[in-house]
């Protein structure tokens, strides 16, 4: 059996009070095939002092202004030497033995591998599991895009290309839309393989991913009519989420979303 070199991809701007615990997730992986590739907008705080007590672990590492995470997570993909490429954000973290996982379920004719990824929130100590959709339909209803989880083959990378860089908040979801529709190989590991942190761009406004829903259809084929209709359901959808929060709590609305775990 051919073990695949895993990349782990970080993108990172003035993260000093998140990062390190994000990159000892990563380096404290057992695999021993492992690309790290570290990317920084140009921090100001400290984050790059970080990052230096790390630098030995690390295949490439570049610290310049960037235009906006999609631009972050092409650079880190050009770099990434491995088989495969996972992106674990700056305040996300690899749970423990992700990447040997990941190794057991290779193979060469696979696009793109999913596995699950734990959802907290350390304000309220709530713990809930997503498991990744395995089909991205030109409508994106109901979907689990969990890119923390997600391993995308370089060679799947080169075919359907990277992140669209006028996205801002869904270019991971935009990607897999793409390679799905153009035929991709999808494969489900049921197992753990990451831990997403609440908060950042996932919380902004409906209104301000205005773009990124209506282009996820546009560039898949989809019509403007459809395009419209699409925000719509979305803008509809998050006011009735933004009720529950308001009378039950965030917590309520995570639990009815996400699969429970042995912690919460």
């Amino acid at each position: 059996m051919k073990y695949p070199v895993i990349s782990v991809v970080t993108i990172c701007y003035n993260s000093v009070n998140t990062l390190e615990e994000t990159i000892k997730s990563v380096v404290e992986q057992k695999y021993p095939y492992i690309d790290y590739v570290i990317i920084d907008g140009g921090s100001t705080d400290g984050t790059l002092d970080i990052i230096e007590q790390y630098k030995e672990h690390l295949g490439y590492f570049c610290s310049e202004p960037d235009k906006g995470i999609s631009d972050a997570f092409n650079k880190g993909i050009f770099h990434a030497k491995g088989d495969l490429i996972v992106i674990i954000n700056s305040d996300d973290i690899l749970l423990p033995n992700a990447l040997e996982v990941v190794a057991k379920f290779y193979e060469p004719d696979v696009d793109v591998y999913r596995g699950n990824v734990i959802i907290r929130n350390k304000d309220t100590g709530f713990t809930g599991r997503d498991i990744p959709s395995m089909k991205f339909p030109l409508m994106p209803f109901f979907v689990n895009v969990d890119h923390q989880g997600t391993f995308v083959t370089a060679a799947a990378y080169r075919r359907w290309g990277g992140y669209d860089l006028k996205f801002r908040y869904m270019m991971d979801h935009d990607f897999l839309t793409r390679a799905y529709q153009g035929g991709a190989r999808f494969k489900y590991i049921p197992a753990d393989l990451a831990e997403f942190r609440l908060g950042g761009v996932s919380v902004a406004p409906i209104s301000a991913k205005r773009y990124d829903i209506e282009h996820i259809v546009l560039n898949n084929g989809g019509g403007r009519w459809l395009a419209k209709f699409c925000y719509f359901y979305f803008w509809a959808f998050d006011c009735v989420k933004r009720l529950i929060i308001c009378i039950f709590g965030i917590d309520m609305l995570k639990r009815m979303h996400y699969a429970k775990t042995n912690k919460g």
